[in-house]
Order: structure tokens, then sequence, then C-alpha cells
């Protein structure tokens, strides 16, 4: 789904990935899910482009729908995968906490696992090789995307911001759609391992100039993304 000049979609809803589009190729933000691959097949074929245009692959956190296609287009493309040096071993080996899930509705929650299962998340396929990212820096890879530490749902969540394509990309550092409990709207996401330290991380947005606000779980977001942080503080007081 094209949603501006260089930015496109794939995925829906309940799990998205995003594509940041230009002449000199393609950056990946987020695998999404392992059956995502066929979503990513058919936007590059509709960009009249393949998975060897794309230059490189980060990932906002290591959890298992984030990182669905990531070693399958490493393995077979050579598509370097970067994640937060804190995340390199969940996106490597799934190791993490165990956390509370917080509310939850059977219809949203069946949905979101029904789903998952459809787009083949089990077994959870690990990124065997990583490079690791760091707060502050700008990667040589299209759209010149810069990491943004974003710690509190993972401690090596992050979110990428990229003025070519007017986008702050957030992963699960808030959502627009909590898969657990259907509700829409600006939020903090489930699963996360620190909320305070998670809402703490909200500042690192308000210095951000975007008109895209993008996470990996629920719909696209138009607004600036100091508003955008704003917003979800007020839906967890």
């Amino acid at each position: 789904m094209k949603l501006a000049p260089h930015l496109h979609r794939i995925g829906n809803d309940i799990v998205a990935a995003y594509l940041i589009v230009t002449d000199e190729g393609i950056t990946v933000v987020d695998a999404g899910l392992p059956g995502h691959w066929k979503d990513l097949t058919r936007e590059l074929d509709e960009l009249g482009r393949s998975p060897r245009d794309i230059r490189g692959l980060i990932l906002t956190h290591g959890d298992s729908d984030h990182i669905g296609f990531a070693e399958r287009l490493r393995r077979e493309y050579g598509v370097p995968v970067f994640v937060h040096e804190a995340d390199a071993e969940r996106a490597r080996t799934g190791e993490k906490p165990k956390v509370a899930t917080g509310r939850m509705r059977f219809g949203p929650t069946l949905g979101f696992f029904a789903y998952a299962l459809r787009k083949r998340a089990v077994p959870t396929t690990y990124v065997s090789e990583v490079i690791e990212v760091h707060d502050g820096d700008v990667l040589d890879l299209p759209g010149a995307p810069s990491i943004i530490g974003m710690p509190g749902h993972s401690p090596g969540s992050i979110a990428v911001h990229s003025a070519l394509a007017d986008a702050v990309f957030v992963g699960d550092a808030l959502t627009t759609r909590h898969v657990l409990t259907g509700r829409t709207g600006l939020q903090p996401a489930p699963f996360t391992d620190d909320p305070a330290e998670a809402s703490a991380s909200l500042d690192r947005l308000a210095g951000l100039e975007a008109s895209w606000v993008l996470p990996g779980h629920g719909a696209p977001w138009r607004g600036s993304p100091a508003g955008v942080a704003a917003a979800v503080r007020t839906a967890a007081a």
C-alpha cells in the first residue's frame, strides 16, 4: 500500500511493516511475520522491484512478530539486518522476560493469534546474523534512516526517522490498535517490558519532524510526533 511518494506499507492493522522507496534502492523497516514474505514480494512486484533492490532491513526491536521474514531476506539475498545492540540477542534467540499482558478481550485476542498462525508465526525463524546499531546512528541506507533509542517495550526498542519519507517508524513504542482489546486510537502497546520506561521514552519523539507516525500494530497515523506522544500519555493515564 502506497502511503506517500517514498513510503509503502505491507501487512495490515494487526501487524505491519514498511518500505522506504528511492531510486537508489529500498530500506525495509520491520519484517512482520514469516507469511508477510508474500506481501513483500507482491508490493515489490507492483513497484517493478525485487528483493535484490533492498539495501537493508531495520528492526525496531527483536520480537517475533517483527522479525518474520528477516532471516529469509538475509540468507537468500544477502540483505543486512540492523537491530539495536540491546535487542540483538532477542532477535537471534527470542530470549526475553515474561511480562503481563494486561487487559484482554476474547474476540480481538483470538483474532490476533489466529492471524499470526495464518502468517506462519510458528515456528519462529530467528536472525542468525545482525548488525548492531545505537542511538543517534544515521545508517547509509536509502532514506538516510536515523536511529532513536526508545527503551521500554524492550531494552533495544528504537524509532526510525526518515526525513525523505517524512515519517517516524515507532514499532511497539506505541500502538493505534491494541491487538488484545481491539481498542483503536493512540495508546501504549501491550507486552511491554517496562511501561514506565516506555512512557519516558516518548519524550524522544517530541523533537522529530514528520507527518507520519507508523506503528507496528494499528493504522498509520497522520500527525506530529510530539502530539502523538502527548496523546499516548493521556490514554495511559
